[in-house]
C-alpha cells in the first residue's frame, strides 16, 4: 500500500511542478504544435503551443514507479510492471519520432500511416513475446495465450499448435496495442480530453489490480483451478502500482494541459497512454473488458471509421460535420470546454460500467 501511494504522489509532484520548466525548454527547442488547415478555425490560435508533453508524464511515471518500488517500499519491480512500462515507453518513442518530424518539417504530418503502424507492431510484438516468459513460482506468466474478458476464457490460441498459436497470439496482442494507442491518439484533439479520459480508464486498473491482489489465488491459498473464486494474475499489486504512477503523472500534467492548454501531449503521449492501457488489460487478464473501460476511445475511433466508410460508399457525403466526433460538436457550436467535460462524463460512465462488470462477476461467483 505504501508503494502504491508513493508512486502516485511522486509522479504527480514531478509533472505538476516540473512541467513549466519543460514548457520553456520545448519552446526554446522550437517543438511547437502544428494545426490542420481544414480543422476548426478556433484551433488556429493553438499553433506554436509546445507539444511532445508526453515526455513529461512518461518520465514522471518512471520516477514515481522506480522510487516507490526500489527505495521506499519492500516491493520490487516485477515482470508485469516492467512490461507495462516497456509498452508505454516503446510506443512513446514511436510517437516522439512522429512529433519530431512534424516540428522539423513544419507541418501537421510526421511519420506516414503505415510507418507509424509498423513501429507500433514492432513494440507490441516484442511485448507479446516477452509477456509469455518469466513464470513465477506457480508457473504463471505476465500474459497468457488465452483471450481474456474478466479472467482467461477457454479460447486458447494454442489449440492450433505451438507455432501457429504463438503467431496468432502475437497478432492478437498487436491488434489490441495498435487499436488502443490509435484510439487515444484520435481522441487527443481538444485541450485535456485524452488526458482526462485516460486518467479515468487507467485509474480503473488501480482498482482492478488491487482487488486481484486481495483476492489472489496465491494469497488466499486457493487452487487456480477454482477459477471463479480467486484471480491467478502474476503481479496484481505491481499492476496497481504502475497504474497509479501513470495516473499521478497524468493528473499533474492535466493541470497545464487543460483549456487553454500551455502544452500538448502530442503523439508521444497519446501513443504511450494507449499502449499502457492495452498492456494493463493484457497483464491483468481483462483484454475484452477494455472495450468498456476504453469505451470513449472506441466511440472516437468508430466515428472516424464510420465517416470514412460512409464517405466512400456515398461518393462524398458525410455523417458528421467532421471526424473524430468531438470536432463535429465543435463545428455545431459547442464550446470546447463543454465538449471535453461531457466526453469525460461519458468516458467515466463507461469506465464505471467496466469496473462494475468486473465486480459483478465476482459477486456472481
Amino acid at each position: 500500500m505504501r508503494a502504491l501511494l508513493t508512486a502516485g504522489a511522486l509522479s504527480l509532484a514531478f509533472t505538476l511542478f516540473l512541467t513549466p520548466l519543460f514548457i520553456r525548454l520545448f519552446t526554446r527547442l522550437g517543438w511547437g504544435q502544428f494545426i490542420r488547415d481544414d480543422g476548426p478555425k478556433s484551433h488556429h490560435v493553438k499553433r506554436g503551443t509546445p507539444t511532445m508533453g508526453g515526455i513529461i508524464f512518461i518520465l514522471g511515471t518512471l520516477f514515481g514507479y522506480f522510487v516507490a518500488t526500489l527505495l521506499v517500499s519492500d516491493e520490487r519491480p516485477t515482470a508485469s510492471g516492467l512490461l507495462v512500462l516497456l509498452m508505454m515507453v516503446g510506443l512513446g518513442v514511436v510517437g516522439f519520432v512522429d512529433d519530431f518530424l512534424k516540428t522539423r518539417k513544419k507541418q501537421s504530418l510526421g511519420l506516414g500511416g503505415w510507418a507509424k503502424v509498423a513501429g507500433q507492431v514492432i513494440i507490441a510484438g516484442v511485448f507479446a513475446l516477452l509477456a509469455i516468459q518469466f513464470p513465477n513460482d506457480r508457473g504463471v506468466t505476465p500474459a497468457d495465450t488465452k483471450i481474456s474478458f474478466i479472467r482467461d476464457l477457454p479460447l486458447d490460441f494454442m489449440v492450433f499448435g505451438t507455432v501457429v498459436g504463438v503467431i496468432l497470439y502475437v497478432i492478437w496482442i498487436c491488434l489490441l496495442a495498435v487499436g488502443s494507442s490509435n484510439g487515444v491518439n484520435v481522441t487527443d484533439g481538444l485541450d485535456g480530453l485524452a488526458g482526462g479520459a485516460s486518467i479515468l480508464a487507467i485509474g480503473s486498473f488501480v482498482i482492478i489490480g488491487f482487488w486481484q491482489f486481495n483476492q489472489s489465488c496465491a494469497s488466499i491459498g486457493l487452487n487456480p483451478d477454482d477459477r471463479y473464486r480467486c484471480y491467478d494474475v502474476r503481479d496484481p499489486l505491481d499492476i496497481a502500482i504502475v497504474a497509479t504512477a501513470i495516473v499521478g503523472g497524468l493528473i499533474g500534467f492535466l493541470w497545464w494541459n487543460t483549456n487553454p492548454a500551455r502544452i500538448y501531449m502530442g503523439d508521444t503521449g497519446s501513443l504511450a497512454l494507449g499502449g499502457a492501457l492495452a498492456a494493463l488489460a493484457i497483464v491483468s487478464r481483462t483484454e475484452l473488458l477494455l472495450i468498456l473501460i476504453g469505451g470513449l476511445f472506441v466511440i472516437e475511433t468508430g466515428s472516424v471509421i464510420v465517416q470514412r466508410a460512409y464517405f466512400k460508399l456515398t461518393h462524398g457525403k458525410r455523417i458528421f460535420l467532421m471526424s473524430p466526433i468531438h470536432h463535429h460538436f465543435e463545428l455545431k457550436g459547442w464550446a470546447e470546454v463543454t465538449i471535453v467535460v461531457r466526453f469525460w462524463i461519458i468516458g467515466g460512465l463507461l469506465v464505471a460500467a467496466g469496473v462494475g462488470a468486473f465486480y459483478f462477476e465476482w459477486l456472481q461467483s
